[in-house]
């Protein structure tokens, strides 16, 4: 099946799968593991900020919803972790589909203050809620066996599963936007009123978009709740939405490979000025503001309009 690769585009999805291959070799392979979570967050995101034309504030509910449901499920029900990710990526696709019904028919700024509105009701339910155990949190979450006879206990197994889980996902990402569905939501973004006019229902496209997004982005909280064994507050906090808009700007919105990148740099830059405590936000502020000035394409979307390709 022909699916539109160009020689750029398999350069660097074979640099990545280098990079996913080797680096555990010299780098410490937790900090790779939550790279690969935040990319595919953040490839998620792109799906409806890059592809759909939507800009929405609350995408860390889905995030968290993934992460206390799958640890949740881990913990106490004691589902194997495929299973326990695939129910919290189920739980937060649904919840992305009510978000979204509420909100798709907005535009702007509307649908963006709605959906900021809908993730801090979302934030203080799991704050109030007996499971998630409030500002604790679900902690001591096992990995378990992966289809009930691969343990995940040491880092590198656990670090092949989340691979698997990453490249499935960004793979599934990539099928979408090259799928006539894909091809429809482009249209939507570039000129809502003309896809309209030529018989397509654009709210019903982005709605199902904006499902599919929420659906990837509660497997990346999923993922990584079983990485770290918890879930908190954090993975469903207004600041985690913000970093996830932060990663797709940063490498290139509406780019295949920019969410990627863009999660690399600010999982790297959180990692290295870690000791300078809440000063980290302030510098992620002026890389944020350098981007935009600099980099108004992202650093991908940059590299796509010297070599006018699509990575």
């Amino acid at each position: 099946m022909h699916l539109g690769i160009s020689r750029s585009q398999m350069v660097a999805l074979a640099l990545m799968v280098a990079c996913i291959a080797l680096l555990p070799l010299v780098l410490y392979p937790v900090f790779l593991m939550k790279v690969m979570c935040y990319a595919l967050f953040a490839c998620a995101f792109n799906l409806v900020l890059g592809y759909a034309g939507l800009l929405p504030f609350g995408h860390a509910a889905f995030f968290g919803t993934g992460a206390y449901v799958g640890a949740w499920t881990a913990k106490a029900l004691m589902l194997t972790p495929e299973l326990a990710i695939l129910l919290g990526g189920a739980t937060g696709g649904l919840l992305g589909l009510a978000f979204g019904f509420l909100a798709i028919r907005r535009q702007g700024l509307d649908f963006a203050m709605i959906t900021l509105a809908l993730a801090q009701m979302t934030y203080f339910f799991y704050l109030q809620a007996p499971f998630t155990n409030g500002e604790d949190g679900i902690q001591k979450v096992p990995r378990g066996d992966a289809f009930g006879f691969v343990p995940l206990d040491p880092d590198m197994t656990m670090y092949w599963f989340v691979a698997a889980i990453f490249l499935g996902g960004f793979a599934f990402i990539y099928r979408i936007i090259h799928s006539p569905f894909g091809n429809v939501l482009k249209g939507i973004r570039e000129n809502e009123a003309r896809a309209s006019s030529l018989g397509y229902r654009a709210s019903n496209y982005k709605l199902i978009a904006f499902g599919l997004s929420a659906f990837l982005a509660a497997i990346a909280g999923a993922t990584k709740a079983h990485v770290f064994g918890i879930a908190t507050l954090a993975d469903v906090s207004i600041e985690t939405s913000s970093l996830v808009l932060l990663m797709a700007l940063l490498g290139g919105k509406g780019t295949i490979f920019g969410p990627v990148v863009g999660a690399v740099l600010v999982v790297s830059m959180e990692s290295k000025l870690a000791t300078i405590g809440s000063w980290v936000m302030i510098a992620q502020g002026i890389v944020f503001i350098a981007c935009v000035l600099l980099f108004r394409r992202g650093i991908v979307g940059e590299i796509n309009r010297g070599l006018r390709t699509s990575l």
